[in-house]
């Protein structure tokens, strides 16, 4: 079956930096567009980031732009992304998700990201 497992959150100072990563199994890796969404208390998810399948393109939430950077590597089948200058709006959780071009999507269980002093 089609696991998506997302590591490396936690509490890190505002300022700070995190590295979060998904890995993915059970499916072709290379054929799914990967993003990354964030979901805070109270509001809706929301997506951070996306690289795409075909081209590795990205594009990011004017909120993390300049700050956050999505990368993948097809031969290890993880996606991640680099989280510079964490302010504490930045606190929620984290989630992997992987599309397809049948539309076919799946998400992981998230990670919790803190940015606190």
């Amino acid at each position: 079956q089609v696991q998506l497992v997302e590591s490396g959150g936690g509490l890190v100072q505002p300022g700070g930096s995190l590295r979060l990563s998904c890995a993915a199994s059970g499916l072709i890796f290379s054929r799914y567009t990967m993003s990354w969404y964030r979901q805070a208390p109270g509001k809706e998810r929301e997506l951070v980031a996306i690289i795409t399948s075909a081209d590795g393109s990205t594009n990011y939430a004017d909120s993390v732009k300049g700050r956050f950077s999505i990368s993948r590597d097809n031969a290890k089948n993880t996606v991640y992304l680099q989280m510079n200058s964490l302010k504490p709006e930045d606190t929620a959780v984290y989630y992997c998700n992987a599309v397809n071009r049948f539309a076919l999507e799946y998400w992981g269980q998230g990670t919790q990201v803190t940015v606190s002093s």
